[in-house]
Formats: C-alpha cells, sequence, structure tokens
C-alpha cells in the first residue's frame, strides 16, 4: 500500500463510520478540487452511489465555470443536490464591499445554518485539511458542535491512534472531515492518479491561475505556468506561496477565519 492508497483508505473508512453512526447527513460540496475529491472518495465508498445529499452553499458570487461544473457532474453522477442560499442578505444589501466578514457570515455560515436546520441534518461532511489554513488544524475528524452550530476549538474530543469519537450528547452538531489528513499536493497527485475532473479555473491562463476557488470579488489568482494537473503537481513542490494567499478574507482582520469557523462556517 502506497502513500495514496493509506490517505484513500482512512478517508473511506471515515466515510462508511460517518454512514454507519448518525442518521441524516449530508456533504458539503463547494466545487473546489478538496471536496470534489471527497465526492469522487464518496463514489468509491458506496460503490458508486452517494446515499446522502450533496449540499453546495451559493453565496450568488461563484464563478460561472463553477456553477456549470457543479450542474453539470450533479446530473452525471446522479447526485441529491441541495442549494443553499441566503436571500435575505441579497435583500438587505450585504456584500462584499460593505465588509468580508459580514458578507461571509451572512452568505455563507448562515446560508449553511438555515439549510441545516430545514433539512435537519445531524451531521455534515467537510473536505477541509489540517495543513490549509491555520483554525482548520485544530479540528478533529468527528467534531462536534453545539446546537447553534457554533464550535469550540479549545473543547474538542482526543482522537489518539485513530480511535474516532462518534457517539455525542443529543442536539450536538456533528462536522465530519475525512480529509483532514491529507495535503494539497496530495490531493493533485490522487487527483493526478483517479483522472478525478476539475473546474477549470485551477488551470493556468494567461500567466494567472487559482489555486483555490472563492467568490469572484474575494479570490485573486496567483501567478502560475501550470495549465495541466502535472504542471500543478510540479509546481506544488516548489511553491512557497501559501495556498490560500489569494483568498481576501483569509487577510483581511487578524483571526478572522478563526472568528467564522468557531460561528459555524465551513
Amino acid at each position: 500500500m502506497d502513500h495514496l492508497d493509506a490517505l484513500e483508505s482512512q478517508s473511506i473508512y471515515i466515510l462508511r463510520e460517518a454512514f454507519r453512526h448518525f442518521e441524516n447527513i449530508a456533504m458539503l460540496w463547494s466545487i473546489g478540487k478538496d471536496s470534489t475529491a471527497l465526492l469522487w472518495l464518496a463514489r468509491k465508498a458506496f460503490f458508486g452511489r452517494v446515499p446522502f445529499p450533496l449540499v453546495h452553499i451559493d453565496t450568488t458570487y461563484k464563478p460561472p465555470e463553477l456553477i456549470a461544473f457543479r450542474d453539470h457532474y450533479a446530473k452525471e453522477w446522479g447526485l441529491d443536490l441541495r442549494v443553499g442560499v441566503n436571500e435575505d442578505a441579497t435583500s438587505q444589501g450585504i456584500t462584499p464591499d460593505k465588509g468580508r466578514f459580514e458578507c461571509c457570515t451572512a452568505r455563507k455560515t448562515r446560508a449553511l445554518q438555515h439549510l441545516i436546520d430545514r433539512e435537519g441534518f445531524e451531521g455534515i461532511i467537510l473536505g477541509i485539511r489540517r495543513d490549509e489554513e491555520g483554525s482548520r488544524a485544530k479540528e478533529r475528524f468527528f467534531s462536534p458542535r453545539d446546537q447553534n452550530f457554533e464550535w469550540d476549538f479549545r473543547d474538542q474530543p482526543p482522537e489518539l491512534w485513530d480511535q474516532f469519537n462518534t457517539k455525542f450528547a443529543e442536539g450536538t452538531h456533528i462536522r465530519i472531515h475525512p480529509l483532514l489528513h491529507w495535503t494539497e499536493l496530495d490531493i493533485w497527485l490522487y487527483t493526478q492518479r483517479e483522472n478525478i475532473p476539475v473546474c477549470a479555473l485551477y488551470f493556468a491562463k494567461n500567466g494567472k491561475r487559482f489555486r483555490s476557488l472563492g467568490c469572484m470579488p474575494c479570490n485573486i489568482p496567483t501567478d502560475s505556468n501550470a495549465d495541466t494537473i502535472d504542471k500543478i503537481v510540479e509546481e506544488l513542490k516548489i511553491t512557497k506561496t501559501p495556498e490560500r494567499a489569494g483568498r481576501a478574507q483569509d487577510h483581511e482582520k487578524a483571526y478572522m477565519m478563526q472568528k467564522l469557523r468557531t460561528m459555524g462556517y465551513m
């Protein structure tokens, strides 16, 4: 078993444990490389069929290429896709230029919370990684939230020797993170090996490409000539630029991402 086989095996085990222990769960699909790789793993884990809904939170600022990718593969793979939009944020004029923290809270966090409330999801599976961003390094594979979906990063259950806690008090909301132990390079190597489709925005055009996909007003491409997965893999072996350098919300205020995530953000 090589490195990618070991990563794949553990992630599939976590997915199956989540499905076995929690009755009403869903998977968050941002349409990025991580969540699409996670979706691929879910299709493997359950023999080509994803036995729970896919949730996409649409801020209404997503690139059209991303939405087209979502709709194409949702149909091709027979996914039960649920799209969450906070219509109140639009009617109230909450936009990125009024403040990214406020916009992310309304259009992402609140939209996700409203959808979870409406659908009654006990748990949400997400494709976050510890190496991606500082606050995510504090997560667990099975991470409890309170009834308001808020996360106390100071009080997380231990997960020693890959012994995962799947028993929580009634009313606890669970976030499940099967990719927590992967790196950005791992994701691309796995995508390369499995021939997983990814959004075209990841590939360089006119000397620029996106390493992380977000809302159009808050996401800028980085300098790159990597226009194939093979070239992206080679680029990542030598780059010193952080993966989320192009995500404006990560830089606007100190600990902004941690504040957002304690409130229930992805």
